[in-house]
């Protein structure tokens, strides 16, 4: 699919049956190319048992799933793949544990040194846009920044986070980023699911890559 791809990142806080159901209607409005469940508050129990839930519902709709920093979570949960982004050590880890089999997946960085020290592990990913800050109306300035960068110059994949409403994704996509990650704009909407993917996916289809990308 020569055009970004939608990223999913569940909330932090989450009825892991409520959200199943959630995650069959987002399946059913269109293509979907990772969920991150993303807990950062919970422990490794809590998070490998929502896991368990939302991995095969990930998995049945056709998309990697990704656990956010735990990788004993990831592994026993047969998720996809771990989202890593303490620090550089953790990340060479995950990267060593996991890899080639299963997805390892970084952002957060905050110079664009760090990004391409980060990238030079084997990541298979790359996220610009912090996870736990308050979304707002648009993707932040500095994410879009450090996207349109990274797409123009490397070779590892990047995500680039949108803000709380659909009406950021053109801006997001126009960075030429693979992926365009959305949090809020997908649980917080009063727009049923399926449609508001629908809706993501026909935005997307709007911004296909440079021939030869």
């Amino acid at each position: 699919m020569n055009r970004p791809r939608l990223y999913l990142v569940t909330p932090p806080q989450f009825d892991a049956e409520e959200l199943a159901g959630k995650l069959r209607q987002a399946f059913s409005g269109g293509d979907i190319a990772c969920v991150l469940i993303y807990m950062p508050g919970a422990g490794t129990k809590d998070l490998q048992a929502a896991a368990s839930v939302l991995v095969p519902v990930i998995q049945e709709g056709g998309a990697a799933a990704i656990v956010y920093q735990d990788t004993q979570a990831a592994g026993r949960s047969g998720a996809d793949g771990v989202h890593v982004d303490a620090s550089l050590e953790d990340v060479k880890l995950a990267v060593e544990s996991f890899q080639p089999e299963r997805i390892v997946g970084t952002g957060g960085t905050k110079q664009k040194h760090d990004a391409m020290e980060w990238a030079e592990t084997g990541v298979d990913y790359i996220l610009f846009g912090k996870l736990d800050l308050p979304e707002k109306t648009s993707a932040h300035d500095k994410t879009l920044r450090s996207a349109a960068w990274w797409a123009e110059l490397f070779e590892t994949p990047c995500v680039a986070l949108a803000g709380n409403t659909l009406e950021t994704l053109a801006d997001v996509a126009a960075t030429g980023a693979d992926f365009v990650a959305l949090k809020d704009a997908v649980w917080q909407s009063d727009t049923e699911i399926s449609s508001l993917i629908a809706e993501a996916n026909r935005i997307l289809e709007a911004h296909p890559f440079p021939e030869g990308d």
